[in-house]
């Protein structure tokens, strides 16, 4: 891969999709554990003290700070999230320290990401038993200059399936760049769409749409079916 940079593109993306598991878009975990006002106060002192998330927001981490994350909109705590909680091996195109915001532009490229990533970890445990997800899907409107790595062969290394050295180099490398993010190929949805925002403000109009349900038997997806039990949040 040469030093070049990715040739940019504009995207006005209405109603991109990104997939979170349900728990948390639900009642906060640790006001399941009690009801105790003195108990509960207690415990969101405790998650304020190892939250990296409400660190970021206040104080900030290593990879980022509270200049960069969203404030006082709706849903700035899943959007912020997403850059403060990142996968310990990072993700495609990001590294441990800092995370990003991946949405497909197709409900199914989503799907077909979240199955994979799933199904890798059920298989790095050997789970075998029946396994039911239910993921939310975030809708959000992007508008932005990205970096474009469709049918550019100087980055197809950035597109392996199974290895992110390659991709995570040129995502730090554009970073530093100041760049916003990225656009390009899924490589789990055939003629799927991807893109990965490096900026938390890129990242507009945040609201909740339509649960899934999916359905793992034996290890293998089995099914993939709108959730009718969880209700849609108004706009």
């Amino acid at each position: 891969m040469s030093s070049a940079l990715p040739r940019t593109s504009e995207l006005r993306a209405q109603d991109t999709h990104r997939l979170i598991p349900s728990r948390f878009s639900d009642e906060s975990v640790l006001a399941r554990l009690t009801r105790d006002v003195a108990n509960l106060q207690a415990l969101f002192e405790l998650d304020a003290a190892t939250n990296a998330r409400l660190h970021a927001e206040t104080r900030g981490i290593p990879g980022i700070g509270p200049d960069e994350l969203l404030a006082n909109v709706p849903n700035a705590h899943i959007v912020n999230a997403a850059f403060c909680h990142p996968h310990p091996d990072g993700g495609r195109f990001n590294g441990p320290d800092r995370g990003a915001w991946y949405a497909g532009l197709a409900i199914e490229t989503c799907q077909a990401e979240v199955t994979f990533h799933k199904q890798v970890q059920l298989d790095e445990i050997g789970w075998t038993a029946r396994e039911v997800a239910t993921y939310d899907d975030y809708l959000a409107d992007i508008s932005a200059v990205l970096h474009d790595l469709r049918d550019d062969p100087r980055f197809a290394k950035c597109l392996t399936p199974d290895r992110y050295v390659a991709s995570q180099r040129l995502g730090a490398r554009l970073l530093a760049h100041g760049a916003l993010g990225l656009i390009y190929p899924s490589v789990r949805h055939v003629g799927g769409t991807c893109v990965a925002c490096f900026r938390p403000a890129i990242v507009t109009h945040v609201r909740r749409g339509l649960s899934w349900r999916l359905v793992w038997d034996g290890g293998t997806l089995r099914s993939v079916a709108r959730d009718r039990s969880r209700r849609t949040p108004p706009p």
